[in-house]
């Protein structure tokens, strides 16, 4: 894996995130309640505070919890929750060290198909539907990950530009895109929730 994110727009994040599975599989799992640049930048900034140009499954699920806590705490904190979030990585990575031996590329490698790329996704902690086939459609459009029926598999996301969700983002207009399209779902569910009252 080594291609070119957008994610973070900040190069140094975005770089790790186009080479580390794990960073990019971090990137998402901290992609809630914070803007999208917010949480993709988030891995980078964990990386550099332990010391590491890359994250690593086995180091963090090995890592104190409460020292964790407070690596991601430290001002400016990595998200609007780093507590929990905290735990919800460690979580992640101990996941991944049971599962696949720390190497989080192994879970989409060598998938056949779209639908069990999506269940493996979903298998993972902190990974609902939702945020499992948004991370399968960045992985069919911007990593080159393309089992077949991977699209089918990622739903709405899954379709070609669509600007939809992170895996749409290619750079600063397309951010705006899926920025507009985030605020638009956000008053059609204000508005159907405010008429059925």
């Amino acid at each position: 894996m080594d291609v070119t994110l957008h994610l973070a727009q900040d190069p140094e994040a975005d770089e790790l995130l186009g080479r580390s599975p794990l960073a990019a599989l971090v990137g998402m799992l901290l992609d809630q309640q914070v803007p999208m640049e917010w949480a993709f930048k988030g891995p980078s900034t964990i990386a550099r505070r332990m010391g590491a140009e890359d994250l690593d499954a086995h180091d963090i699920a090995a890592y104190a919890p409460e020292a964790f806590a407070a690596l991601l705490s430290d001002k400016p904190a990595v998200h609007r929750y780093p507590g929990s979030m905290a735990g919800r990585v460690q979580q992640l990575c101990r996941y991944l060290v049971e599962t696949y031996d720390g190497d989080a590329e192994s879970v989409w490698r060598g998938v056949s198909t779209g639908g069990e790329l999506l269940k493996r996704l979903q298998d993972l902690p902190g990974f609902g539907k939702q945020k499992a086939q948004i991370f399968l459609a960045l992985l069919g459009k911007q990593l080159g990950v393309r089992p077949e029926g991977w699209r089918e598999a990622a739903g709405a996301y899954g379709e070609p530009k669509s600007f939809r969700s992170v895996a749409d983002i290619t750079g600063p207009e397309s951010l705006t895109k899926v920025r507009a399209h985030k605020q638009e779902m956000k008053a059609a569910a204000k508005a159907a929730k405010a008429s059925g009252e």
